[in-house]
């Protein structure tokens, strides 16, 4: 520690380099801590469904797969289940077939499953009454400048009505708004009749996309899950029942391999790093040639020559690793108010400590070439500019 103000006078002898490579390492930090805790949430998730409120029950087999509308009051009766609501995707699209809506077509008490989410008796009741009615998220009504009492036509992707169109239409009878950050998902989104889109479709035929459960007590809903999943064990309609986060995580595994994606792109900028944070310390060091040969005159050994170039570079790499690992912290916790359903980790204590061992075998990594010809210099080669 007594070399620390020569290591840092001359980590910073070139400040504009120093502060652009500074810049390079925060952010290769940020987005590691950004993506190790979306990867973290991924492999978290469904390891276990105590203190959940709520509980998706969808197939075991995959999420495409539908279960029948029967399966609903045998899940009533499992010990600790206060209430039971069933969805199915829609697969809406507005004006463009590539500009999708999240709509789904929900059973009358979806919405008592949620109580984040607000609306209003008066709409309560009008969706209730109105086969054809919908309720918008508030967001969207503000995007598509929607109000109450309007007729929207809506396409869907994936099911046709009886005479073969894909084309449906809707009437919005009220707007849903989220109570809390963390619900802000359901302003995104569009909620119609499960009983009309079953009667109005021959492909869904009395099918239902998955259960949402409500348990009494949270510390029991581990328990709840697998007794509710040992009603269809052994059957052709086999289902998994997990928490919302966990039935997101592996909706999204099913599509892509979470892992595989984080790891390529860390590794892409953890390489960049390498050979941007080496540039630095090459140049740096080649250009204290000569400060470096005054050192060893005065009596600095080969050893603490190597040992300060290796110092400084570690520290170059500690000081924009922690304050990329902190605004990802900031970063990350706001991403967990905003998007309550996705499974992302907090940027917690395994993070920093991956984090941590990566600035320091990076910075060793980086320094050290400068290092070892620091270490070999020769002093009267040094002073003579050769």
């Amino acid at each position: 520690m007594k070399y620390l103000h020569l290591i840092w006078a001359a980590l910073f002898r070139r400040k504009t380099r120093t502060i652009l490579t500074l810049v390079s390492i925060v952010t290769a930090f940020l987005l590691f801590g950004m993506l190790d805790a979306v990867r973290s949430g991924f492999d978290d998730a469904g390891k276990s469904a105590n203190g959940a409120q709520r509980l998706q029950t969808g197939s075991k087999l995959s999420f495409i797969d539908t279960l029948p509308q029967g399966l609903g009051a045998q899940l009533e009766q499992v010990p600790g289940v206060k209430s039971v609501a069933y969805v199915n995707w829609f697969g809406g699209a507005y004006q463009d077939p590539h500009n999708q809506i999240f709509s789904f077509a929900v059973s009358d008490n979806y919405l008592d499953q949620y109580p984040e989410i607000e609306v209003s008796p008066e709409a309560r009741q009008a969706f209730n009454s109105t086969r054809t009615g919908v309720i918008v998220g508030a967001e969207l009504a503000k995007k598509y400048n929607w109000k109450v009492g309007d007729k929207i036509p809506f396409q869907s992707t994936i099911f046709a009505q009886r005479d073969g169109s894909k084309n449906w239409s809707f009437d919005i009878v009220g707007v849903m708004r989220a109570k809390e950050k963390s619900a802000s998902w359901y302003d995104q989104m569009v909620l119609l009749h499960w009983k009309y889109f079953d009667e109005s479709t021959t492909y869904n035929r009395g099918m239902v996309g998955w259960y949402v459960s409500r348990v009494n007590d949270i510390s029991q809903s581990d328990r709840v899950a697998k007794a509710i999943d040992a009603i269809s064990a052994n059957s052709d309609h086999e289902t998994r029942t997990q928490t919302e986060q966990a039935a997101s995580a592996s909706w999204m595994k099913q599509l892509a391999d979470i892992g595989l994606i984080v790891g390529s792109i860390m590794g892409a900028v953890f390489f960049t790093l390498l050979l941007l944070s080496g540039n630095t310390m090459m140049q740096a060091v080649r250009e204290r040639t000569s400060e470096l040969a005054v050192l060893k005159t005065l009596g600095f050994s080969s050893r603490a020559v190597m040992a300060m170039v290796l110092a400084e570079s570690v520290l170059l790499l500690l000081i924009g690793g922690v304050l990329g690992l902190l605004l990802a912290m900031f970063m990350v916790g706001g991403m967990r108010a905003q998007m309550g359903n996705m499974p992302i980790s907090s940027v917690d204590g395994g993070i920093w400590m991956r984090g941590l061992l990566l600035m320091l075998v990076v910075g060793l990594l980086v320094g050290a070439l400068p290092a070892l010809r620091a270490m070999r210099l020769n002093i009267v080669d040094a002073l003579a500019g050769r």
